[in-house]
């Protein structure tokens, strides 16, 4: 039952997330909390990958301990093409799913800094 509930946690948190990572940076409200989850992403990614494997989640990570103990054996290697399967019975192309991630999240972190240091920049001048 636990893991049940942990295995619904983890669908909508982390898809949550990744929408979040997404597009958070297009409201200036959560646009400092965006660039966070981006941060943090991109540390499990980039840093915990050197030893975990290149572009390593933590919340996929936790995840498929949880479906393993449920007795579910899932093939994707991220959670992105895993969702992607879920939600569309298509199974993509990993390497392509991979990339489009990758391409998508660099969009969305140099936007979310630029925005971020755009908004600094504006608050900055109104003090003066």
């Amino acid at each position: 039952m636990w893991y049940q509930f942990l295995n619904i946690f983890f669908f909508a948190f982390h898809t949550l997330l990744t929408l979040f990572n997404c597009t958070g940076w297009i409201f200036p409200v959560t646009r400092k909390w965006n660039l966070l989850t981006l941060l943090l992403t991109a540390i499990s990614w980039f840093v915990l990958g050197i030893w975990y494997g290149w572009g390593y989640c933590v919340c996929t990570d936790w995840h498929w301990m949880v479906r393993r103990r449920l007795g579910y054996h899932d093939q994707s290697r991220s959670y992105i093409h895993f969702l992607l399967l879920k939600l569309t019975g298509m199974d993509f192309n990993p390497r392509i799913v991979e990339q489009v991630t990758l391409v998508v999240f660099l969009l969305s972190l140099g936007l979310s800094i630029w925005l971020n240091a755009r908004d600094w920049q504006e608050r900055r001048l109104r003090r003066q």
